[in-house]
């Protein structure tokens, strides 16, 4: 049986718990598939008897409006986790650079091609910051370096101006930097970190983004690289299935990419109640690690929480199977305000359960 190492796993606990599952594990916008959304997948049901757009022209068009850019500097994929896989399998690092704690993937992903992986191990006593000293890691030796900006699990981001310097420190050393902004939406000032616009600056740049958790469509599988890089564009494009974006995809993407409004509102309704959430875990004892995204790093001695609130019918992410982290720290979402005190209200229970 496979290892699932992520969160949102909530078909195992469906089978032995009948009762409904609040999942605080996946980073999900917490108001849901936009209307537009659900309408467009009801709007084109008879399109999808025939095979998709194997190059995905009308979500490319729409993504280059949306991104200032050219369609052809855009690939779409099965999610953002299918382009990390086509990345390296197209390119195969023989060294790679990784930040740790970060997305388990892009480990995964290297392995796949048995490169050799270089850390660097972010120190919780600077609250999980890249330090400067990371350029110095950046070596002519490196192949592709990858970089999770909001990092996940932390939550917190590198401004534009520091990654713009390990940018340029890779373009010295020819090493591609793969910048994953799946999470720059949910930040209230994602320009002051954003590097997409850079893209035709340095032909060394990729950008990966996905409708997964901004748009909640995390069922339907959506998620898009930006590079200006022609030669990497079409080694890319040779790797994996020609139908890697099914119609209804492509279909749900067009339509979530026109609903400004919705983003800007979850980007308020997000930090209100992530500041309630760290609030009220500060207040509980814990140590919290201060995200600006839609979900919160938090660590506590008492490490049996995930069973104790899973009686609750609430799923947590351990975060022990996190490269640098361990058995003592927790990834929990910002859901609705409603979940997000259920959840709190749960926590106190098993807190005065363990006096």
């Amino acid at each position: 049986m496979n290892k699932l190492i992520h969160g949102g796993d909530i078909y195992t606990k469906r089978r032995t718990n009948a009762d409904s599952i609040l999942d605080f594990s996946a980073n999900i916008n917490p108001f849901g598939m936009p209307d537009s959304v659900k309408q467009a997948i009801i709007d084109n049901i008879e399109s999808y008897t025939n095979y998709p757009d194997p190059l995905c022209r009308d979500l490319r068009q729409a993504l280059a409006v949306y991104e200032n850019t050219n369609s052809s500097n855009i690939i779409c994929g099965n999610g953002a986790a299918d382009i990390i896989f086509k990345i390296t399998l197209a390119l195969k690092p023989e060294k790679a650079l990784l930040i740790a704690p970060t997305f388990a993937e892009y480990e995964e992903a290297i392995n796949l091609v048995n490169g050799e992986i270089i850390y660097y191990n972010l120190k919780e006593e600077n609250n999980f910051y890249i330090e400067a000293d990371i350029l110095n890691y950046i070596t002519c030796d490196l192949d592709i370096m990858f970089i999770c900006n909001p990092n996940n699990p932390t939550g917190i981001p590198m401004k534009k101006q520091d990654l713009l310097i390990i940018l340029e420190k890779c373009k010295e050393n020819n090493v591609k930097l793969v910048v994953d902004e799946c999470f720059i939406d949910f930040l209230i000032d994602e320009e002051e970190y954003s590097i997409s616009s850079y893209i035709s600056q340095y032909n060394n740049l990729i950008i990966l983004k996905a409708f997964t958790k901004i748009y909640a469509m995390a069922g339907i599988r959506l998620g898009y690289m930006l590079c200006s890089n022609i030669d990497i564009v079409n080694k890319i494009n040779a790797i994996g299935q020609p139908w890697s974006v099914s119609t209804v995809a492509s279909k749900c993407g067009v339509a979530a990419l026109k609903e400004i409004d919705y983003v800007q509102k979850t980007k308020r309704y997000i930090k209100e109640n992530r500041q309630y959430l760290i609030k009220e875990l500060n207040t509980l004892g814990y140590k919290v690690f201060e995200s600006q995204t839609n979900f919160i790093l938090f660590k506590t001695k008492n490490t049996n929480i995930k069973d104790k609130l899973e009686e609750y019918g609430i799923l947590i992410r351990s975060c022990s199977n996190y490269r640098n982290l361990n058995e003592e720290y927790f990834r929990i979402a910002v859901k609705s305000e409603k979940n997000n005190e259920y959840f709190i209200d749960s926590l106190k229970k098993i807190e005065r359960q363990s006096e």
